[in-house]
This record gives structure tokens, sequence and C-alpha cells, in this order.
């Protein structure tokens, strides 16, 4: 691959890993409980979303090879 487009692509996973890190545990989906000192959190649907991004970003990525 050319380092230039290498350089694109790394450039977008890190913008989009970067938007996703600021609403990690935020988004409506996201399972979270709190009951005196035990609290527990599971983020499912910011695990679909990164699934989702992951899979097009490696589609992308193989497509360009």
């Amino acid at each position: 691959m050319h380092p230039g487009k290498l350089m694109i692509v790394l450039g977008a996973v890190l913008l989009l890993v970067g938007l996703l890190w600021t609403f990690v545990g935020k988004l409506p989906g996201d399972i979270s409980f709190k009951k005196g000192n035990v609290s527990f959190h599971f983020p499912i649907m910011t695990s679909i979303i990164v699934s989702v991004l992951l899979t097009l970003i490696l589609f992308i990525v193989n497509k360009f090879r």
C-alpha cells in the first residue's frame, strides 16, 4: 500500500476512535447500574457501533489493497 494511502487510513481510524472514545459509556442502550458500593457497566450499544465501524474500516482497507 502506498504510504500516502496508509496515512489517510490511519488518520481516519484515529479520528473514529477519538470520536467513539468521547461517547463511550454515554450512548443510549448502554447498561449501567450503581447500588451502594457496587457498580456494573455493560456498553452494549458502544460494542455494536465499534463492531460496525471496524467492519467498515477493514472492508475499505481490503478493497484498496
